[in-house]
């Protein structure tokens, strides 16, 4: 077979580069100052392979994420979102403990946050790859997800063309068609086209083996993966799975969102150390598809590599005494109360707040033109559990199956 081997080193002479790069590997060099939850602190920081095994960060991924923080770091600096003295309360840093997922992070915070103290920062581990915490149990939530399987599993099944290309495939490569066709080789063959590499190929052998992978049997297979988004969406049951899914770390979201809020309130006493103020989660393609579902962006493909979900916590300013006459004057009466607080929704940079279920309603208000916060917190402790017929994640995880 000949293959196409990628170097898992990282070096600013070599591209895909960036000009925050060298510094990133230098800066590496010195988390061991940084603090790590178990097992973290033996995961190593940067891709550090002489050759890249599957499931692994390249320097193309390490680039995507600098340029993905870089983006925040610009969005926000006039907002002063985190000021230069920041304090380790302020920064919430959690991913899981693959190579991959806390190399993602650390690339991206660098992107956002360059030359970051690394003596204020603790990194901290998710277990699970849906981020749920203590809260992780939810049998309702494996019966959706294993009849969603059973759904997928009949789609693929009854795809002639689909199950003929992974016979072709199989041939080529000398393999059985049932062992080809567990392997998944759409994730193998994206990691080929993304790097610009032609697909793997096989000498020619006398049993009529060997050949080249093609891109027209790689449009089968991704045809048959959008044929099944649409009809994961007309059966409902990863919805259902996805809202079970998502909860968990959805309710982390609004309870820190509240907490700030209510720090905010005219007259309260600063918390010592600040509030946090920025969350980053590395997390994986499993962990944020769900969580589109959830939010009722049921529109979005599946996330590419890189993808990025934002929550923006918003505060309208006060308004003068000056801009109230004007209002006044020209009989514009906003519903905007003074310091009322706002929640905005981004998706790989691009607002989506009015695509979700929670505000979707909302999207007509000309005279207030970004979302509720209550609109979501009602949502997450209550109205999402509607379509499992539920009031509560608890009644909705344990309710028995009638």
């Amino acid at each position: 077979m000949r293959l196409h081997v990628l170097s898992n080193s990282l070096t600013n002479h070599r591209k895909p580069s960036h000009s925050l790069l060298k510094s990133f590997i230098s800066h590496m060099g010195q988390g061991g100052r940084g603090h790590w939850e178990s097992p973290l602190s033996s995961v190593p920081r940067l891709p550090n392979h002489s050759a890249c095994e599957m499931g692994e960060l390249t320097q193309t991924g390490v680039v995507q994420h600098l340029r993905n923080g870089q983006i925040l770091h610009q969005a926000y600096k006039r907002h002063n979102l985190l000021p230069s003295n920041w304090s380790p309360r302020q920064l919430w840093v959690e991913t899981t403990g693959k190579s991959r997922t806390l190399q993602s992070g650390l690339a991206f915070l660098y992107g956002f946050l360059a030359d970051f103290d690394w003596t204020k920062l603790t990194v901290r581990h998710q277990w699970s790859t849906l981020f749920c915490g203590s809260a992780c149990d939810c049998p309702a939530r494996n019966r959706y997800l294993e009849e969603e399987q059973r759904r997928q599993y009949r789609l693929r099944v009854a795809d002639t063309e689909l199950e003929r290309t992974y016979v072709e495939m199989a041939r080529t490569l000398g393999l059985p068609t049932r062992q080809l066709r567990a392997a998944n080789p759409i994730d193998s063959l994206l990691c080929h086209l993304c790097h610009g590499l032609s697909f793997p190929c096989v000498p020619m052998a006398d049993s009529g083996s060997g050949g080249c992978l093609t891109m027209a049997q790689f449009a089968v297979i991704r045809r048959q993966q959008l044929d099944d988004e649409v009809d994961r969406r007309r059966a409902g049951l990863y919805h259902k799975y996805a809202i079970l899914a998502a909860y968990p770390y959805l309710n982390r979201t609004a309870t820190k969102m509240e907490r700030v809020a209510k720090g905010n309130e005219a007259g309260r006493q600063p918390r010592a150390g600040g509030e946090e103020v920025f969350t980053l989660s590395s997390a994986h393609d499993v962990t944020m598809a769900p969580l589109l579902s959830a939010l009722g962006l049921e529109e979005a493909r599946f996330p590419r590599f890189a993808a990025r979900v934002v929550f923006e916590l918003w505060k309208s300013p006060p308004v003068t005494q000056g801009q109230s006459k004007k209002r006044a004057g020209k009989a514009e009466k906003s519903k905007v109360k003074d310091g009322e607080l706002f929640i905005r929704v981004l998706y790989n940079g691009e607002d989506v707040t009015f695509h979700t279920t929670f505000c979707h309603s909302h999207s007509g208000h000309a005279n207030q033109p970004l979302c509720p916060l209550k609109n979501f917190l009602s949502f997450v402790k209550r109205d999402m559990f509607s379509v499992i017929n539920a009031t509560s994640y608890q009644e909705a995880c344990y309710r028995r199956a009638g």
